[in-house]
């Protein structure tokens, strides 16, 4: 376990469930892997109990008179195949030199992130760029669901002409902006600065350009590859993406 911890920086917030997933995963050789119970229990021997988590504030500014696209998704974050359904949203961070903002696109299948840009204006053009990313590493994903909430980004004119160049079908939360309608990213973003950022580093001491490089490491490194998900039984996204790729025969 305490090699588990060692391997990354963010491990030290594996709790009980997590470090179980990565000892399965690990499968150490010689070492019969107990249950969950006991895992927690050595745990809290040995000191290493992962820290509280901080809940971050939601950004949304929600454009009351723009037109709206339908709620595809109703909740329902689950998909059986890759790149079918996806999730989108900003969130923000405050630096010694001003604000970062961070958009990403999450694929429901496995939690990966697809796209991801970051800038200090919360404009359409981040969105934007963002879905061009993602489009340029999986084309595939052209035709795909992509869900977000109903702030004043993803209703322009800008982002919609994005959205119908790639084929993309936009999807909203529905009226009200309930929280619950787009809590996948919502979570993301929690987990990031919970394992990154909060009682780690003082970002208001951190530049903007620093905090781009930690964020960036953090999801398209440590995220999809090396990162335990518990919603993956225990797999990091691409390690998930690629056994699935394998069931079917396909090379990745």
């Amino acid at each position: 376990m305490r090699d588990i911890l060692d391997e990354d920086e963010c491990n030290d917030t594996y709790g009980r469930i997590r470090m179980y997933q990565a000892l399965l995963l690990k499968q150490p050789e010689g070492i019969s892997v107990p249950g969950e119970r006991t895992v927690y229990r050595v745990m809290e021997k040995i000191g290493i109990n992962h820290p509280p988590k901080h809940n971050p504030n939601g950004i949304t500014q929600a454009d009351r008179e723009a037109r709206k696209s339908d709620d595809l998704l109703n909740r329902d974050f689950t998909s059986e195949e890759p790149l079918k359904k996806c999730v989108t949203d900003i969130t923000e961070i405050k630096a010694k030199d001003g604000k970062l903002y961070i958009s990403a696109i999450f694929d429901c299948f496995d939690s990966g992130v697809l796209g991801l840009a970051m800038g200090t204006d919360r404009k359409a053009s981040l969105c934007e760029r963002t879905l061009t990313n993602a489009m340029m590493e999986y084309p595939a994903m052209r035709g795909a669901i992509l869900h977000s909430d109903r702030g004043t980004e993803y209703t322009s004119a800008t982002y919609r002409k994005a959205i119908s160049q790639y084929g993309i079908r936009q999807s909203m939360n529905s009226a009200g902006g309930r929280c619950h309608d787009n809590a996948r990213c919502e979570s993301m973003w929690a987990r990031m600065k919970s394992e990154l950022l909060y009682q780690r580093y003082h970002t208001n001491r951190l530049s903007i350009e620093e905090l781009k490089t930690l964020v960036w490491r953090y999801f398209i490194s440590y995220w999809n590859n090396r990162r335990i998900c518990s919603a993956n039984e225990g797999l990091p996204p691409w390690v998930k993406r690629q056994r699935y790729y394998e069931s079917l025969g396909v090379a990745v």
